[in-house]
């Protein structure tokens, strides 16, 4: 069965077509209600991805999203965020009620501003639509104001300072929207804690089984069903350690076994590890340990 490619909507005044929306009143940036959507076209029904960024504080949700290969409903307040070329399918087949505001803003528009380089460390644009912002209602109060805020610079008469406005209030918008993830992970700590578990035990049972092949963020976060980029957050915020970091130091842990335990050579515990050269794997030991594998082996003589 051959595959149906995702709809692309390419530009603002597409989104704004698609969606039965009057003409945006800047060609790279637009806030409208979602309620004043039409969001069951023809071309969202489907698969479909955006070559701009949009951020959605949507209140009345309640349809069926895909992403990757596993399924979600939502029926409550959450904040969204699609980075250019992200992929979504909606999977709903009835129509829903969804109210709420959406801003959505073309990297052109923020190109020459520090924003351009800041927006692409937020890891948040890359969460599966699972890790939605669940947002306090105090919290919630403090997004809508500032995407209201945004609304009515762009609803004004645009003159020199109208840009500069509203990209201040984008950013000041993303930091919140950093800042409430990071209290998002920390209530979150009973949840993501067993999540560390099933971490752990994959680890361990990977490396017990297929040395030769070193596991990859990815190759976690798809046995989680979580995104790679919300797994590294959410273990930095509970470890200070990303996925990548978490997978060396298991990898050195076995690897010290090894040493500790057996004849094997330095290249022999390499090549089990999937290392194509002993000197990589020399080099990221000394790294975290200090010291060469020989080193410490040498440690038990």
């Amino acid at each position: 069965m051959k595959v149906k490619p995702a709809y692309i909507v390419n530009s603002i005044s597409e989104q704004h077509r698609i969606l039965s929306l009057p003409k945006p009143l800047h060609p790279l940036m637009s806030v409208f209600h979602l309620e004043d959507s039409m969001h069951r076209a023809e071309e969202f029904a489907q698969k479909f991805a955006l070559n701009f960024y949009c951020v959605s504080l949507k209140k009345g949700f309640k349809g069926k999203f895909k992403y990757g290969q596993r399924y979600y409903d939502f029926d409550e307040g959450m904040v969204s965020f699609i980075a250019p070329h992200q992929s979504l399918e909606n999977l709903s087949e009835e129509e829903y009620e969804l109210s709420g505001i959406c801003l959505s803003f073309h990297p052109d528009f923020i190109r020459n501003y520090p924003l351009a380089k800041k927006i692409k460390e937020y890891g948040f644009f890359s969460y599966a639509t699972n890790e939605a912002l669940h947002l306090s209602e105090k919290e919630e109060q403090m997004i809508e104001t500032i995407l209201k805020n945004i609304e009515a610079e762009y609803h004004s008469s645009i003159d020199g300072f109208s840009q500069d406005v509203m990209i201040a209030h984008i950013d000041l918008l993303l930091t919140y929207c950093n800042r409430f993830y990071n209290r998002q992970f920390l209530t979150r700590k009973a949840v993501h804690h067993d999540l560390l578990d099933k971490i752990e035990l994959l680890l361990n049972e990977h490396f017990d089984t297929h040395k030769e092949i070193l596991p990859t963020v990815e190759f976690l976060a798809s046995q989680l069903n979580v995104s790679a980029g919300y797994l590294s957050d959410m273990l930095r915020s509970l470890t200070g350690q990303t996925a990548q970091q978490h997978i060396h130091l298991h990898l050195i842990e076995k690897a010290k076994e090894l040493l500790a335990n057996t004849h094997l050579s330095v290249g022999e515990i390499a090549y089990q590890f999937g290392f194509e050269y002993p000197q990589s794997f020399n080099k990221l030991f000394k790294n975290k340990t200090g010291v060469t594998p020989l080193q410490y082996r040498q440690s038990f003589n």
